[in-house]
């Protein structure tokens, strides 16, 4: 008997496999991030496609690894959950048309490997999800174009539906047929679209994909397909014009193409979003709009911003808004940057003004509410500096602020460096050394160095029954965290408080840092532990600052 709760799937279903597959396609789209950009002519040359497929990947990998996380480790997470923290990831984090059509068919697979029962055959499951895929593709896009990463889709696909109809084939082998038939498809794009046979290369959503595929054949089998030979021609990255007349559909897009690119988020009943597309495939072109239910990722191209956004608020609500001037983006990689800034996220509004005090630029974040990799990217190219110090201030946040250093370095040549603070604290003590007067490279060691040295620890309140390096505790305990490990379980708070400031303490220290969290709004708790430390360790000066973060009370460090 299978006790109540536990997923039984095929065989070779699992979320380590997920897990697997995510970090190695965000690793290959990494590395193959710039010749895929360099192939960007179609629909709209401006040098991006590789960086949004890149993000988008990295972005739907984030989610699997913070649904893991939440869920209290891969066993309580599943491949369930974790499958639909991918497709839900993906539309979030969907940049730009191929990112969206990529998030879509991962949306796809994922619901047709999450719906898999015992019965099913692992190699047939994956065949429909990849033909699934093709579909969502296709009926994604407002006008489909064949010579782009559509027609790589769909020549997958069906290289796996027919390797599949082998009773003896395993995923590994659907995979990699299909991971062959699109490179063979690729290769032929040039010759179904004239933009591309123009410049010289293949279709850049198309390179993007293959690498895709290739990654998922690597993640099952352990071997590096081979490298596809891409025609990158010498083709110049032309500035789109404002133009009052729109190509046909289907018509190959040019440098007089629509000026704008529009994105949003949208919630809206699903009845409403087929009005919501015909009313914005008049306006422009590149339109995809993906999703289900109540939630949809708009994207299209057009002149009108304000019809675009106007289009959105009388389906539903569009957040998340974001418009990219075409010939502006192009143009600001040409601009200078100067100056050294420094990003920091912040988990709570006190912090938030302390760090803009000290000449941050301020992400918001914290427990449950990581910054993703385009925030932090945004926020990163945004202060317009040429060198960047990103304090990310929370483990979790550590590989996000790393890939979007390189890909700010990559794509901008802004020299960004991440100082992997784990805590709030250690970005506080790291901020107040910082001097933009000295060398780079001595700024930055001086930071880390002093975040390193802050000890820190933390008191929060168990939400669930848990076994800790403390030992048990249940809900509504007292926790105290010493350097990222819960060490103290107790029942007051103010006794769990002063364990971790005098754990802390123990080896030595001038300056106690105390910071009161949202659930310590008058400060009373933080006070009273401040009085304790200077009681018992009475050589140790003691600040307070209000925080406000969620779920930690509060927060100490020692330097």
């Amino acid at each position: 008997m299978v006790p109540e709760g536990v997923e039984v799937l095929p065989r070779g279903v699992s979320l380590e496999g997920v897990v697997r597959f995510t970090d190695v396609a965000v690793a290959a789209l990494e590395s193959a991030r710039e010749e895929v950009d360099a192939l960007n002519v179609y629909p709209v040359p401006d040098g991006d496609t590789g960086t949004n497929m890149y993000l988008t990947l990295a972005a739907a990998r984030d989610a699997v690894e913070r649904a893991v996380v939440e869920a209290g480790g891969p066993e309580r997470c599943g491949v369930g959950r974790g499958l639909e923290a991918l497709g839900r990831g993906a539309l979030l984090g969907a940049r730009g048309n191929s990112g969206v059509i990529l998030s879509e068919m991962l949306r796809a697979l994922a619901r047709r490997l999450g719906s898999a029962t015992p019965e099913d055959r692992a190699a047939l499951l994956m065949a429909e999800g990849m033909r699934l895929a093709a579909d969502a593709a296709y009926a994604a896009v407002g006008t489909p174009v064949e010579g782009t990463m559509l027609t790589v889709a769909r020549a997958a696909a069906d290289a796996a539906a027919e390797r599949v109809t082998d009773p003896d084939a395993r995923t590994r082998d659907v995979v990699a047929a299909a991971a062959a038939a699109a490179r063979e498809a690729l290769a032929r794009t040039p010759d179904q679209l004239q933009t591309l046979k123009d410049a010289g290369v293949v279709d850049a959503g198309g390179r993007g994909f293959s690498v895709v595929l290739d990654a998922a054949e690597t993640a099952l089998t352990g071997r590096v397909p081979p490298t596809v030979r891409t025609r990158i021609g010498t083709h110049h990255i032309p500035v789109p014009q404002l133009r009052h007349d729109h190509a046909a559909p289907g018509a190959d897009l040019s440098e007089d193409g629509p000026a704008y690119e529009v994105m949003y988020l949208l919630d809206a009943p699903a009845e409403r979003v087929t009005t919501l597309r015909e009313r914005l495939a008049g306006l422009g072109d590149s339109l995809v709009v993906v999703g289900d239910e109540e939630l949809w990722n708009v994207h299209v191209h057009v002149d009108d911003v304000g019809a675009a956004i106007e289009a959105g608020i009388e389906a539903g609500r569009p957040h998340r808004i974001r418009v990219t001037h075409f010939a502006e983006q192009v143009a600001e990689r040409a601009v200078r940057r100067e100056g050294r800034a420094v990003v920091v996220v912040s988990a709570g509004p006190g912090l938030t003004s302390l760090f803009t005090e000290a000449g941050a630029v301020v992400v918001e974040g914290g427990p449950g509410r990581r910054p993703s990799t385009g925030q932090l990217l945004e926020a990163i190219t945004g202060c317009q500096a040429s060198e960047v110090v990103v304090l990310p201030n929370d483990p979790d946040s550590v590989r996000v602020a790393q890939v979007a250093a390189s890909t700010a370095e990559q794509d901008e040549g802004i020299r960004v460096v991440v100082v992997p603070t784990t805590a709030q604290v250690q970005g506080l003590a790291a901020i107040a050394v910082h001097e933009p007067g000295r060398a780079f490279d001595a700024d930055v060691l001086e930071m880390t160095a002093t975040a390193r040295h802050a000890r820190h620890g933390a008191v929060t309140v168990a939400a669930r029954q848990a076994m800790t390096m403390a030992g048990p505790c249940e809900p509504g305990d007292v926790l105290g965290v010493v350097a990222g490990d819960f060490a103290v379980v107790g029942q007051q708070l103010d006794e769990v408080a002063a364990e971790v400031a005098d754990r802390l303490l123990r080896g030595g220290g001038e300056l106690v840092t105390i910071v009161a969290g949202a659930e310590d709004p008058d400060g009373a708790a933080a006070a009273r532990l401040a009085g304790w430390i200077e009681e018992h360790h009475p050589l140790a000066d003691v600040v307070v600052y209000e925080g406000g973060q969620e779920r930690y009370p509060l927060l100490v460090a020692v330097e």
